[in-house]
Protein backbone atom coordinates (compact mmCIF):
# COMPACT_ATOMS: atom_id res chain seq x y z
CA UNK A 1 0.00 0.00 0.00
CA UNK A 2 1.42 3.25 -1.36
CA UNK A 3 2.06 6.06 1.65
CA UNK A 4 -0.62 8.87 1.70
CA UNK A 5 2.07 11.06 -0.12
CA UNK A 6 2.43 8.58 -2.75
CA UNK A 7 -1.12 7.47 -3.52
CA UNK A 8 -3.90 8.37 -6.24
CA UNK A 9 -6.28 10.26 -4.41
CA UNK A 10 -10.27 10.70 -6.15
CA UNK A 11 -12.64 12.49 -4.35
CA UNK A 12 -16.38 11.86 -5.74
CA UNK A 13 -18.29 14.53 -5.16
CA UNK A 14 -16.54 18.05 -4.58
CA UNK A 15 -18.48 19.83 -1.86
CA UNK A 16 -17.55 21.84 1.13
CA UNK A 17 -16.53 18.85 2.74
CA UNK A 18 -14.29 17.26 -0.15
CA UNK A 19 -13.08 21.01 -0.56
CA UNK A 20 -11.90 20.99 3.54
CA UNK A 21 -10.35 17.88 2.85
CA UNK A 22 -8.08 18.61 0.04
CA UNK A 23 -7.18 21.74 1.61
CA UNK A 24 -5.82 19.93 4.62
CA UNK A 25 -3.81 17.48 2.15
CA UNK A 26 -2.53 20.36 0.35
CA UNK A 27 -1.65 22.11 3.60
CA UNK A 28 0.32 18.70 4.62
CA UNK A 29 2.31 18.85 1.39
CA UNK A 30 0.03 16.10 -0.51
CA UNK A 31 1.03 17.13 -4.08
CA UNK A 32 -2.32 18.34 -6.34
CA UNK A 33 -2.00 16.45 -9.12
CA UNK A 34 -2.13 13.35 -7.11
CA UNK A 35 -6.11 14.32 -6.48
CA UNK A 36 -8.60 14.16 -8.71
CA UNK A 37 -11.71 15.22 -8.10
CA UNK A 38 -15.17 14.42 -9.84
CA UNK A 39 -18.19 17.23 -9.50
CA UNK A 40 -21.00 17.87 -11.77
CA UNK A 41 -21.66 21.12 -10.59
CA UNK A 42 -19.69 24.28 -12.34
CA UNK A 43 -19.74 26.19 -9.03
CA UNK A 44 -17.86 23.63 -6.38
CA UNK A 45 -16.10 21.95 -9.91
CA UNK A 46 -14.27 25.29 -10.46
CA UNK A 47 -13.68 26.33 -6.92
CA UNK A 48 -11.98 22.46 -6.64
CA UNK A 49 -9.78 23.55 -9.12
CA UNK A 50 -8.60 26.57 -7.94
CA UNK A 51 -7.14 25.01 -5.36
CA UNK A 52 -4.91 23.38 -8.06
CA UNK A 53 -5.89 19.38 -8.20
CA UNK A 54 -7.40 17.91 -11.41
CA UNK A 55 -11.37 17.97 -12.11
CA UNK A 56 -13.41 16.53 -13.76
CA UNK A 57 -17.28 15.55 -14.48
CA UNK A 58 -16.94 12.32 -15.16
CA UNK A 59 -16.58 9.74 -11.46
CA UNK A 60 -15.05 6.49 -13.79
CA UNK A 61 -12.03 9.20 -14.57
CA UNK A 62 -11.52 10.02 -11.54
CA UNK A 63 -11.60 7.07 -9.25
CA UNK A 64 -10.69 4.33 -12.03
CA UNK A 65 -7.18 3.84 -11.00
CA UNK A 66 -7.21 5.86 -7.39
CA UNK A 67 -5.39 3.82 -4.81
CA UNK A 68 -8.17 5.51 -2.83
CA UNK A 69 -11.38 6.80 -3.65
CA UNK A 70 -13.77 9.12 -0.96
CA UNK A 71 -17.21 8.69 -1.63
CA UNK A 72 -18.18 12.38 -0.87
CA UNK A 73 -22.03 12.40 -2.26
CA UNK A 74 -25.22 12.96 -0.26
CA UNK A 75 -26.60 9.24 0.42
CA UNK A 76 -29.18 9.71 -2.19
CA UNK A 77 -26.87 9.30 -4.53
CA UNK A 78 -24.34 6.83 -3.18
CA UNK A 79 -25.86 3.50 -4.79
CA UNK A 80 -25.45 5.14 -8.16
CA UNK A 81 -22.03 6.37 -7.91
CA UNK A 82 -21.12 3.17 -6.38
CA UNK A 83 -22.31 0.82 -8.83
CA UNK A 84 -20.40 3.11 -11.72
CA UNK A 85 -17.09 2.98 -9.76
CA UNK A 86 -17.75 -0.70 -9.41
CA UNK A 87 -17.88 -1.65 -13.45
CA UNK A 88 -14.89 0.38 -13.83
CA UNK A 89 -12.89 -1.99 -11.32
CA UNK A 90 -13.30 -5.29 -13.11
CA UNK A 91 -10.21 -5.14 -14.70
CA UNK A 92 -8.17 -4.11 -11.94
CA UNK A 93 -5.86 -6.42 -10.20
CA UNK A 94 -5.95 -4.36 -7.21
CA UNK A 95 -8.60 -2.53 -5.91
CA UNK A 96 -8.76 1.09 -4.16
CA UNK A 97 -9.44 1.78 -0.52
CA UNK A 98 -13.13 3.18 -0.69
CA UNK A 99 -13.64 5.50 2.29
CA UNK A 100 -17.87 6.63 2.44
CA UNK A 101 -19.03 9.81 4.19
CA UNK A 102 -22.22 9.35 3.24
CA UNK A 103 -24.39 9.74 6.46
CA UNK A 104 -26.36 6.43 7.47
CA UNK A 105 -25.14 4.45 4.73
CA UNK A 106 -23.48 1.23 5.97
CA UNK A 107 -20.69 -1.16 4.71
CA UNK A 108 -23.17 -3.79 4.01
CA UNK A 109 -25.05 -1.69 1.01
CA UNK A 110 -21.48 -0.18 0.35
CA UNK A 111 -19.63 -3.87 0.38
CA UNK A 112 -22.83 -4.81 -2.08
CA UNK A 113 -23.02 -1.97 -4.48
CA UNK A 114 -19.36 -1.85 -5.37
CA UNK A 115 -18.81 -5.77 -5.83
CA UNK A 116 -17.93 -6.34 -9.39
CA UNK A 117 -19.14 -9.60 -11.40
CA UNK A 118 -15.80 -11.42 -10.47
CA UNK A 119 -17.35 -11.41 -6.48
CA UNK A 120 -13.91 -9.15 -5.82
CA UNK A 121 -15.02 -6.78 -2.39
CA UNK A 122 -12.86 -3.39 -1.81
CA UNK A 123 -11.70 -2.73 1.53
CA UNK A 124 -14.02 -0.05 2.90
CA UNK A 125 -14.28 2.76 5.56
CA UNK A 126 -16.85 4.84 6.78
CA UNK A 127 -15.97 8.06 7.93
CA UNK A 128 -18.48 11.24 9.56
CA UNK A 129 -16.67 14.07 9.87
CA UNK A 130 -17.75 17.40 10.78
CA UNK A 131 -17.79 21.31 9.12
CA UNK A 132 -14.98 22.47 11.78
CA UNK A 133 -12.93 20.59 9.55
CA UNK A 134 -13.36 23.60 6.84
CA UNK A 135 -11.22 25.40 9.17
CA UNK A 136 -8.58 22.75 10.75
CA UNK A 137 -10.59 21.85 13.53
CA UNK A 138 -12.71 18.90 12.40
CA UNK A 139 -13.65 15.62 14.77
CA UNK A 140 -13.85 12.11 12.60
CA UNK A 141 -15.31 8.90 13.71
CA UNK A 142 -14.36 6.12 11.55
CA UNK A 143 -15.27 2.08 11.44
CA UNK A 144 -13.58 -0.16 9.03
CA UNK A 145 -14.69 -3.44 7.60
CA UNK A 146 -12.58 -6.47 8.70
CA UNK A 147 -10.46 -6.82 5.81
CA UNK A 148 -8.67 -3.14 6.00
CA UNK A 149 -5.51 -3.82 7.02
CA UNK A 150 -3.31 -1.58 9.83
CA UNK A 151 -1.39 -0.32 6.70
CA UNK A 152 -5.04 0.77 5.22
CA UNK A 153 -6.44 2.28 8.61
CA UNK A 154 -3.38 4.39 9.05
CA UNK A 155 -3.64 6.22 5.50
CA UNK A 156 -7.36 6.61 6.33
CA UNK A 157 -6.53 7.94 9.85
CA UNK A 158 -4.19 10.24 7.86
CA UNK A 159 -6.27 10.92 5.32
CA UNK A 160 -8.89 12.51 8.40
CA UNK A 161 -6.06 13.52 10.21
CA UNK A 162 -5.24 16.55 7.88
CA UNK A 163 -8.18 18.35 8.90
CA UNK A 164 -9.13 16.82 12.25
CA UNK A 165 -8.14 17.39 15.24
CA UNK A 166 -9.70 14.33 16.83
CA UNK A 167 -9.88 10.80 15.23
CA UNK A 168 -12.01 8.35 16.98
CA UNK A 169 -11.96 4.31 15.60
CA UNK A 170 -15.39 3.00 17.05
CA UNK A 171 -15.67 -0.83 18.18
CA UNK A 172 -19.05 -1.16 16.22
CA UNK A 173 -20.94 0.22 13.18
CA UNK A 174 -23.65 0.89 14.49
CA UNK A 175 -21.41 4.15 16.63
CA UNK A 176 -20.80 6.30 13.47
CA UNK A 177 -24.55 6.65 13.60
CA UNK A 178 -23.81 8.19 17.30
CA UNK A 179 -20.99 9.81 16.20
CA UNK A 180 -23.04 11.41 13.56
CA UNK A 181 -25.56 12.45 16.33
CA UNK A 182 -22.59 13.94 18.40
CA UNK A 183 -19.54 14.95 16.53
CA UNK A 184 -21.08 15.40 12.96
CA UNK A 185 -24.48 17.71 13.61
CA UNK A 186 -23.03 18.63 17.01
CA UNK A 187 -21.42 22.28 15.48
CA UNK A 188 -25.28 23.44 14.73
CA UNK A 189 -26.00 22.58 18.47
CA UNK A 190 -23.39 25.53 19.58
CA UNK A 191 -24.31 27.66 16.84
CA UNK A 192 -28.04 27.55 17.43
CA UNK A 193 -27.23 27.82 21.64
CA UNK A 194 -24.88 30.81 20.39
CA UNK A 195 -27.52 32.12 18.15
CA UNK A 196 -30.09 32.08 21.58
CA UNK A 197 -27.27 34.05 23.28
CA UNK A 198 -26.82 36.30 21.20
CA UNK A 199 -30.95 36.90 21.18
CA UNK A 200 -31.41 36.98 25.05
CA UNK A 201 -28.49 39.83 25.34
CA UNK A 202 -30.05 41.92 22.65
CA UNK A 203 -33.00 41.28 24.44
CA UNK A 204 -32.03 43.06 27.77
CA UNK A 205 -30.09 45.86 26.00
CA UNK A 206 -26.64 44.35 24.57
CA UNK A 207 -26.25 46.18 20.63
CA UNK A 208 -26.35 43.00 19.14
CA UNK A 209 -22.67 43.57 17.11
CA UNK A 210 -21.14 43.44 20.86
CA UNK A 211 -23.34 40.45 21.68
CA UNK A 212 -22.30 38.41 18.79
CA UNK A 213 -18.62 39.25 19.48
CA UNK A 214 -18.92 38.20 22.94
CA UNK A 215 -20.51 35.05 22.71
CA UNK A 216 -18.65 33.89 19.84
CA UNK A 217 -15.03 34.28 21.44
CA UNK A 218 -17.23 32.82 24.86
CA UNK A 219 -17.58 29.44 23.28
CA UNK A 220 -14.45 29.33 21.48
CA UNK A 221 -12.34 30.20 24.77
CA UNK A 222 -14.70 27.63 26.57
CA UNK A 223 -13.98 24.91 23.37
CA UNK A 224 -10.34 25.82 23.72
CA UNK A 225 -10.03 25.04 27.66
CA UNK A 226 -11.99 21.64 26.93
CA UNK A 227 -9.44 20.41 24.44
CA UNK A 228 -6.67 21.47 26.48
CA UNK A 229 -7.47 21.35 30.14
CA UNK A 230 -6.91 18.13 31.74
CA UNK A 231 -9.84 18.90 33.91
CA UNK A 232 -13.03 17.08 32.85
CA UNK A 233 -16.40 18.97 31.28
CA UNK A 234 -17.55 18.31 34.60
CA UNK A 235 -15.07 19.87 36.49
CA UNK A 236 -14.56 22.81 34.18
CA UNK A 237 -18.42 23.76 34.87
CA UNK A 238 -17.82 23.59 38.34
CA UNK A 239 -14.76 25.69 38.16
CA UNK A 240 -16.63 28.31 36.55
CA UNK A 241 -20.03 28.09 38.92
CA UNK A 242 -19.49 29.78 42.34
CA UNK A 243 -22.37 28.81 45.01
CA UNK A 244 -25.43 30.98 44.74
CA UNK A 245 -23.67 33.29 42.07
CA UNK A 246 -24.67 34.36 38.71
CA UNK A 247 -23.58 31.10 36.92
CA UNK A 248 -25.62 28.42 39.70
CA UNK A 249 -28.67 30.77 38.97
CA UNK A 250 -28.09 30.33 35.11
CA UNK A 251 -27.80 26.40 35.42
CA UNK A 252 -30.06 26.19 37.60
CA UNK A 253 -32.88 27.33 35.21
CA UNK A 254 -31.38 25.37 32.36
CA UNK A 255 -31.64 22.22 34.89
CA UNK A 256 -35.31 23.22 36.01
CA UNK A 257 -36.12 23.59 32.49
CA UNK A 258 -34.97 19.83 31.29
CA UNK A 259 -31.52 20.96 29.66
CA UNK A 260 -30.72 17.18 30.39
CA UNK A 261 -33.31 15.28 28.77
CA UNK A 262 -33.21 18.02 25.63
CA UNK A 263 -30.10 17.46 24.81
CA UNK A 264 -30.52 13.52 25.51
CA UNK A 265 -33.23 13.73 22.96
CA UNK A 266 -31.39 15.91 20.61
CA UNK A 267 -28.61 13.49 20.16
CA UNK A 268 -30.70 9.91 19.98
CA UNK A 269 -33.09 12.16 17.29
CA UNK A 270 -29.88 12.97 15.01
CA UNK A 271 -28.67 9.20 15.72
CA UNK A 272 -31.98 7.90 14.79
CA UNK A 273 -32.44 10.14 11.44
CA UNK A 274 -28.79 8.78 10.66
CA UNK A 275 -29.81 4.92 11.04
CA UNK A 276 -33.14 5.90 9.23
CA UNK A 277 -31.21 7.22 6.56
CA UNK A 278 -29.22 3.94 5.92
CA UNK A 279 -32.13 1.46 6.01
CA UNK A 280 -34.00 3.78 3.18
CA UNK A 281 -31.37 4.49 1.22
CA UNK A 282 -29.19 0.84 1.74
CA UNK A 283 -32.01 -1.07 0.36
CA UNK A 284 -30.60 -3.44 -2.84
Amino acid sequence: MPSLQNSKLAFIGGGNMASAIIGGLLNQGIPAQNITVSEPWDVNRNKIADLGVRTTTDNITAGGDADVVIIAVKPQVTKAVCEELAGAWEKRETLPVVVSIAAGITLGSLSGWLQGKDGRNVHLVRVMPNTPALVGEGASGLFASEDVTEDEKELVAALLGSVSKATEWVEREALIDVVTGLSGSGPAYFFAMVEHLIASAKALGLPEEQATRLAAQTCLGAGKMLTTSSDSPTQLRKNVTSPNGTTHAALETFNALGFNETVDKAVKAATDRAAELGNTLGKP
